[in-house]
């Protein structure tokens, strides 16, 4: 049976390097919970929130899904934004996609995928409801394009949970705001912002 002790080896030396940095840290993280920002991100690996935004462990509460997708019916997401918002008082929701994901791509491609049909239905979704705009669109401009598309779609699902809506009702500070992140080069681009108001500005 493999053990994985090369990540266990990992795991000690980061420990140690952040302990010789700040012999308190991990005392202090162990207390207290008390994030800002609430980052609904894709799975795949090559985005971690924590490091692209560079902020340390205890800042960022992190969900992340294939295609950093916000769906009505998905109690485990569901339940993340309201936990977020209610209880650590999160003053920021970022719904973060990144371009060439590959769960947009395969949204894309007319084939079985097997069960993730089931979840990538949200983007054909997407896709269909802006059909014109990406037909005008050449393959690799139009994964892109869907991807930011993706990522607006699901910043309306996240103002229209109830969760959103109340909090924003009781006019609590909450904005919720639409990034992409470009594997290419490590740099993210704002596409959305929403206000208390729930008025979205497009960048």
């Amino acid at each position: 049976m493999q053990t994985l002790q090369h990540l266990f080896k990992n795991n000690k030396a980061w420990a140690e390097s952040i302990l010789k940095e700040d012999p308190d840290f991990f005392l202090r993280l162990s207390k207290l919970q008390a994030p800002e920002l609430l980052w609904i991100g894709c799975s795949d690996s090559r985005v971690p929130a924590n490091e692209i935004i560079n902020l340390a462990p205890g800042e960022v509460f992190v969900h992340r899904n294939i295609a950093n997708v916000v769906v009505h019916t998905d109690l485990n997401c569901l339940s993340v934004i309201q936990f977020a918002v209610e209880v650590l008082k999160i003053k920021h929701i970022i719904v973060c996609g990144h371009y060439g994901c590959g769960g947009v791509a395969a949204a894309l491609e007319d084939k079985d995928h097997g069960l993730i049909d089931n979840w990538l239905g949200h983007i054909k979704d997407v896709s269909r409801l802006n059909q014109q705009e990406l037909n005008n669109l050449d393959d690799t401009d139009k994964l892109d394009r869907l991807c930011e598309l993706n990522v607006i779609e699901q910043v309306s699902n996240v103002c229209n949970t109830t969760i959103v809506k109340n909090a924003w009702k009781n006019e609590v500070d909450l904005h919720v705001h639409g990034w992409i992140y470009n594997i290419e080069n490590g740099i993210l681009k704002d596409l959305i912002e929403t206000p208390i108001s729930g008025q979205s500005t497009f960048v």
